[in-house]
């Protein structure tokens, strides 16, 4: 069969693999000059079952409210007339209880944990190298009520069969020693030992060679126009740069996906959300972090790149702008200082910005929907690396018309 992959981030290259496997004729399309230059490009990192909890919570709402008077907040909103924004919010309120919480949040925990072994049979397949960096992730709290807090979420955990355990500050540092000057502002942690850490655009890029040496084409610096399309098959996209025919096609452009689901008449439940990354270099006098994690009063996450040590923060609703206030960037610099002093050089920070595709309900969209050869795996917010290479699994079992080896929600479209 012949499959055009629209987008070559994450979650597309991973799709590509997946169908390349399969034995299909593979080609994919992308605007960037290189495969993973946005959303995947500059993330945390981090590859965490152990943290894969619905943003749709009880506390959600209160946390955007208070970002209209203090930009300090983590989760943030910029109010703005956007009706898509109105439609996603709402549907986003309504899982802000505690029972679509939950549920959500176990839905998303079984589906990273899949991943991961799926994660796990592609490098094996493949041999693609991207810092990948075993042990655990660290999940700091400040707080005895914040921990507390956590603690209680770990019958979550342990239904979706993901190990985690409690430390006590001494534990911390004794598993992390790059945190000792932090140690007193440390309430204790969650320590998850199968989670890890990686580099997703190296991985992306390595898969999309790996790809490529075995026949999947990939049509850089070409964007997508639209569809053409006869009776209930899509037959073609055209593009700037000419037209594509197909037997299938698979949409995986992440915060652009609704942009072009349109046309078909389709409304994706997705909106973008930014994030910040600030990357530093380390150098052989250096004393950075091993293990990668996340300090959770401040959502600021770190993990250690080969020679660089990356943070990142913010989920910012502000529709597609994609700029990165230096404002940002500083509060970056300024708890990467605190969190590892000796980490790396500050001096030279490297900062990104990019737009998260968000479900309301933290979930991706991986199936069929509108046209009978339209197929989705998009959506996938801030778990694409999580949970990637378990989503291009389950479309490409879907799309064979086989056994789904992991029970998945198909999309369920307003």
């Amino acid at each position: 069969m012949q499959i055009c992959v629209l987008g070559a981030g994450l979650a597309g290259v991973t799709a590509a693999h997946a169908l390349r496997r399969d034995g299909h004729d593979v080609t994919v399309i992308d605007r960037a000059p290189a495969p993973a230059q946005e959303t995947s490009f500059a993330n945390a990192g981090l590859i965490s079952p152990g943290h894969a909890f619905s943003w749709a919570a009880p506390g959600a709402p209160m946390t955007l409210l208070r970002s209209l008077f203090d930009r300090q907040q983590a989760l943030r909103i910029k109010p703005r007339p956007d009706p898509a924004l109105l439609r996603w919010g709402w549907r986003f309120m309504r899982n802000c209880r505690a029972e679509p919480w939950a549920r959500n949040s176990l839905e998303l925990m079984r589906l990273a944990s899949y991943a991961q072994h799926a994660l796990a049979a592609i490098v094996d397949d493949t041999g693609v190298e991207f810092a990948h960096t075993r042990g655990g992730l660290i999940y700091l709290y400040a707080t005895d009520a914040a921990l507390a807090q956590a603690i209680s979420t770990l019958t979550l955990l342990r239904e979706a069969q993901i190990d985690a355990h409690v430390l006590s500050p001494e534990a911390v540092i004794g598993l992390e020693p790059a945190l000792h000057q932090r140690a007193t502002a440390i309430a204790g942690a969650i320590h998850c030992p199968s989670d890890a850490s990686g580099d997703a655009h190296r991985f992306t890029v390595g898969l999309a060679d790996w790809c490529r040496a075995r026949g999947v084409r990939f049509c850089f610096n070409e964007t997508v126009r639209d569809w053409i399309v006869a009776g209930e098959r899509i037959t073609a996209i055209t593009t700037d740069r000419g037209e594509h025919r197909a037997d299938a096609f698979v949409l995986a452009l992440g915060s652009y996906s609704p942009v072009l689901a349109r046309k078909l008449g389709l409304r994706l439940p997705i909106y973008p959300v930014r994030g910040n990354s600030v990357s530093f270099p380390i150098g052989a006098e250096h004393t950075p972090p091993t293990l990668a994690g996340v300090d959770d009063g401040t959502l600021t996450a770190w993990s250690r790149l080969g020679n660089v040590l990356r943070l990142t923060t913010t989920a910012e609703f502000s529709g597609y702008a994609n700029r990165q206030p230096s404002k940002d960037v500083a509060m970056l610099v300024a708890r990467a200082r605190a969190l590892f002093p000796d980490g790396a050089d500050f001096s030279q920070p490297s900062a990104w910005s990019g737009l998260r595709p968000m479900t309301p309900e933290g979930l991706p969209l991986v199936g069929q929907a509108g046209p009978r050869n339209l197929w989705l795996n998009t959506g996938h917010g801030a778990m694409g690396w999580t949970t990637a290479a378990g989503t291009a699994r389950i479309l490409a079992d879907r799309l064979a018309g086989r056994a789904v080896e992991h029970p998945y929600p198909s999309p369920r479209l307003p």
